[in-house]
This record gives C-alpha cells, structure tokens and sequence, in this order.
C-alpha cells in the first residue's frame, strides 16, 4: 500500500468515526465495538505511514515498512 492509498484510507475511517461519534452522545452495543476497532485500525495505520516516511527520509525502500500489531502500536508510550 503507497502513501496515497493508506492517506485515503485514514481519511475514510476518520469520516466513520466522526458519524459514529456524531450519532450517539453516548456510544454504546456495536457501535462501540466498531468505534474502539477503528481507533485501533487508525493507530495501526499512522504506524505505518509514519514507518514509510522515515524509510523514504533515510533512503530506505518505504514498501518494506510493516504493519504493527495492534497490542505493539497501543503499548508505546506517548
């Protein structure tokens, strides 16, 4: 996946997460569900672009970087 389809692809899930946040004050049953994978599959997804961009700032080949676990993505320190 190059940097433009992983950037649309964030973009879409943005657009779902701001409806679902946007249809309930309170989000709950499976919306929740699929609110808290999104945000997950967000984090997963910035990993891998910021990944690409520093392979490509370092002169390495971007197409190597490697999606993360979502347990690996979640444990950084912030």
């Amino acid at each position: 996946m190059d940097d433009k389809s992983l950037l649309e692809h964030i973009h879409e899930l943005v657009d779902e997460e701001k409806r679902l946040r946007a249809a309930h004050r309170g989000v709950a049953g499976e919306d929740r569900q699929r609110l808290d994978a999104v945000e997950r599959e967000l984090d997963q997804l910035w990993d891998l672009l910021r990944q690409r961009r520093a392979r490509e700032e370092f002169g390495e080949n971007p197409d190597e970087a490697t999606e993360r676990s979502v347990n690996e993505v979640e444990g950084y320190l912030q």
